[in-house]
Parts: C-alpha cells; structure tokens; sequence
C-alpha cells in the first residue's frame, strides 16, 4: 500500500480545493493514485469547489460578535447577494464569527486553520460550503479586540443577528461602570458606521494619505510665499483631520450634541468614574475594494441568441 505522505495530500487540495481530510480519504482509497483520486472526489461531489475558486465573490455578508470585554468582525464573500440570504451561508458566517472569537484569531489566514465546530478546519468548512451553496466562497479578513473595558458592535443593513452588509465594532479601554461603556461604545460605533474614519487619530493615518494631502493643498495655493503657503498647508491638515480622523471628527449621534469624539469621551468619564480611551475600532463594509465583474446582459442575450 501506498504511503499518504503530505505533499501528496497538498498537491490534490489544490487541484481539487477539497478539504484535506477528504483529499486524504481519497488517496488512501486510491492507493495514491492522484488521478484516481480527483475521479473519487468528483463522485462524492467534493471537488465541484474547486471549479468555483476563480469566480469574483464580492457578495455575502459581514458579522461582528461581541462577548464580556472582547469583539470580533469578519467577513465571508460570496458571489452572488442570494447567498446572504441562504440559510446555510448565515450559519456558516456566524459559526466563523464565533470561532474567531472564542480562539482569539487575529487575521482571516490565522483563522482558517483553527478547528471548526463538528470536525475540521475553518478552511475545510468554507471548501464544505462551497460545494453545498454551489458558489465560490472566500474568508477575505477577520479582526477583533480584547480590552479591560467594553467592546460594541453595530451591524447596519442587518437581516440577522449580527450579520448585514456593515459591521463595526469599537473598543473601549477603562475601569469604569461597564453599561455607560457599552452604550457608549455603541454609539460611537454607530457615527463609525457612517463618517467612515480613516484612523483613531493624525498618527495612525497612512503617511502617503497625508502626503497625498499636502500635495493638493500646495497645488490649491501655488504662488503664494513659502511662508504662507507653509501656515495654510498646516491649517489645512487640521481642517482634514476634522474630516477623517476618529477622535477628531464631530459626532453624528444625536446624543452627543455636536461634540468631537474625544469630547464624547472626556464627558462619559464623569458617568463612568474612570478615565476612558478608545483602544481601537474596526469597520467592514461588505465587498469594499473589490474589483468586481460588470457584464453586458443584453450582448450576453445576443451573444447566446447567435449560438
């Protein structure tokens, strides 16, 4: 009998993209045959995933999971948006959602490799789902917090618990009475939701953004003395900041009466007795940045309509 070594049971994942145990089960019944290894695969109905793999999935859903003091945001794509409303797709994100949560995966690539509730990885739960939905599915990005504090979550579009096509969450580190915390940190995740912040403050922006901004304030002013031009660029950067940064920007929640976020805070921590600071915030929009298929229905008509 053959030996089932790991490169073999490597080689037919990725041909296959079935999982690895049924990549193993299948060589061993074949006696290493990787050939006959797809055709047994194939027959089972475990490899038609791979068959998906290629196909852009911009759909699905985002899930953001809260426990005591910890917060988890992942999204699961999809291809099409019916899948959000399948059932098994919606089980299957918050099955994720609370693995990640419970073992503390801090990325999508560290999450896929912890273990999935029932047998398996969270990998081989996804390659499942693939060939069960009959779409391609993929864990684009998984991120979360645990603070001494409170950790919030506001789902908008939500069609389940937990599940819709923007999740935030928003952590908040202090000793102080943890239903003010949680509620704060709500709201504040609520204004996240729609100003859509670039960072918590000026530091944590991308050095190129603000590069990128001084550029444009230069070109707006050129001409004018380097001493000038040097003031306006400065005023221009904090009227920026006012825009994209968190604790810079005013708050768009109704209880906060048109103060800044740091404001926000400072006010809270009189009601919650402690010193209050926002140790992070997490913002998925569902299918953000993806480059995704445009097709032409009507010349696909046609095209269809010539044979």
């Amino acid at each position: 009998m053959a030996t089932i070594t790991a490169a073999l049971v490597k080689d037919l994942r990725e041909s296959t993209g079935a999982g690895m145990m049924d990549c193993k089960a299948a060589l061993t019944e074949t006696d290493g045959d990787i050939e006959a290894a797809v055709d047994w695969l194939r027959k089972k109905g475990l490899s038609k995933a791979a068959k998906k793999s290629g196909r852009v999935a911009a759909e699905g859903l985002v899930a953001a999971i809260v426990g005591e003091g910890v917060g988890v945001v992942v999204e699961v794509n999809s291809e099409t948006d019916f899948v959000a409303r399948n059932e098994d797709f919606q089980k299957l994100v918050r099955t994720i959602a609370d693995v990640a949560l419970s073992s503390g995966a801090a990325s999508a690539e560290e999450l896929t490799g912890k273990a999935y509730p029932g047998g398996g990885t969270v990998a081989e739960a996804i390659t499942s789902g693939i060939a069960t939905i009959g779409e391609n599915l993929t864990l684009r990005r998984a991120g979360g917090f645990a603070v001494e504090g409170a950790v919030s979550r506001y789902v908008h579009t939500q069609i389940s618990d937990g599940l819709g096509k923007i999740a935030v969450i928003v952590a908040l580190e202090s000793k102080g009475d943890k239903e003010v915390l949680s509620t704060l940190a709500r709201q504040i995740a609520m204004h996240v939701a729609s100003a859509n912040p670039l960072a918590l403050d000026a530091s944590g922006l991308d050095p190129a953004t603000i590069e990128r901004e001084k550029a444009l304030l230069a070109e707006k002013n050129a001409g004018k003395p380097a001493h000038v031009l040097e003031k306006i660029i400065e005023s221009g950067l904090k009227t920026y900041y006012k825009e994209v940064v968190l604790l810079d920007q005013v708050s768009n929640h109704p209880d906060h009466s048109g103060k800044t976020i740091a404001q926000t805070l400072k006010e809270h921590e009189g009601k919650a007795g402690s010193p209050i600071a926002i140790k992070g915030f997490l913002r998925y929009a569902l299918g953000e940045g993806i480059e995704k298929e445009t097709s032409d229905f009507a010349a696909e008509v046609a095209a269809a309509a010539k044979g």
